[in-house]
């Protein structure tokens, strides 16, 4: 028989750790003989970030008892997927840094670029295949479709002011919440999970996932640019609509709508007044606090999803994570 409590011990304090073993572990997982694409690439990984996706992967396990340490590699290939769509993203979007230093293309030129996510995500899918069971590598093959598959949805959605919230978040779910889910749900499956936890932790990766895509979306409007790592506004800037702007749409008078039509229409990208217009705008449409509201939403489900896990330590800290995301809107709503 387990000792749930001595196991529970042991998962708190591994949790506290759960950032540095991944960090730790990155610093050799990836190379390749292909110094340039080697460098690319750990260039990305250095440039930082909250290993969130990771994170889950080894939360998810553990609430299933295992020991976070016996799934490092699968928790690492969620983050290397990661930073692989963000190597393509940058080049698509043409962004010039990326959590506050130089985007890959910027350091390496466009191609490079290309060739470094390319490599990445076949050097995942050759591990995975080779070290993993059905179904681990149909959930991630499936789950970067969707991405790429949202990715093109968020661009042919670009400057229509007539998306809606159901367009969103079918956009939301592939481009971000997929991945989230994978991990979750990965992690569960390799911890032996019965198929009503895997639901479970699937289930909460999902609406995580959706939750954490929002409020990217309105920090984009409240976060100070050394916050964000690139411009504010920029999101208008690329004519992307999120659901800030998507929720003040519905509320906002007919001015509004002009003001932001003229706006894409005339490419206003260096107009620094119109963009500061334009997210005051927003936020007098209760676009902001809209936001907030759904953020609460499915913050609130992705915690009800977790129920089948009943006490076990690290549902707690995937409660945690879920209400860190409440806590920033709401801090950042005005």
């Amino acid at each position: 028989m387990i000792d749930r409590n001595k196991r529970g011990r042991a998962a708190a304090e591994t949790d506290r750790d759960l950032y540095r073993l991944v960090e730790d572990f990155f610093e050799g997982a990836f190379s390749t003989d292909n110094a340039l694409i080697t460098e690319a690439v750990r260039r990305m990984l250095a440039a930082g970030g909250k290993r969130l996706r990771p994170r889950l992967t080894l939360l998810a396990a553990e609430a299933n008892g295992a020991d976070a340490r016996d799934h490092l590699p699968l928790a690492a290939y969620m983050e290397f997927i990661h930073v692989g769509t963000l190597i393509h993203d940058d080049v698509v979007d043409r962004a010039e840094t990326r959590r506050g230093v130089n985007a890959t293309a910027v350091d390496f030129g466009n191609r490079v670029s290309v060739l470094a996510g390319d490599y990445l995500f076949a050097w995942i899918f050759k591990n995975v295949t080779a070290t993993y069971p059905h179904p681990v590598p149909h959930i991630l093959a499936t789950t970067l479709a969707d991405i790429t598959d949202g990715e093109v949805l968020q661009h042919r959605a670009v400057g229509d002011l007539d998306v809606g919230v159901a367009a969103y978040t079918e956009i939301a779910i592939k481009k971000t919440a997929s991945l989230f889910s994978a991990s979750a749900e990965c992690g569960a499956i390799m911890a032996g999970a019965s198929p009503l936890r895997v639901k479970a932790l699937r289930d909460f990766g999902l609406y995580y996932g959706i939750a954490f895509q929002m409020l990217d979306d309105l920090l984009d409007f409240t976060a100070s640019e050394s916050e964000l790592g690139k411009p504010v506004g920029n999101d208008l800037v690329e004519h992307k609509m999120t659901i800030p702007l998507i929720l003040a749409l519905e509320e906002a008078g007919g001015a509004f709508r002009t003001a932001l039509g003229r706006f894409y229409e005339e490419d206003g990208r260096a107009d620094r007044g119109a963009i500061d217009e334009l997210v005051a705008g927003v936020a007098s449409a209760g676009g902001l606090t809209k936001t907030r509201e759904a953020i609460g939403g499915y913050v609130e489900r992705a915690k009800m999803s977790l129920a089948p896990l009943g006490n076990e330590p690290a549902r707690a800290e995937l409660v945690a994570l879920a209400d860190g995301l409440a806590r920033d809107s709401a801090d950042r709503a005005r």
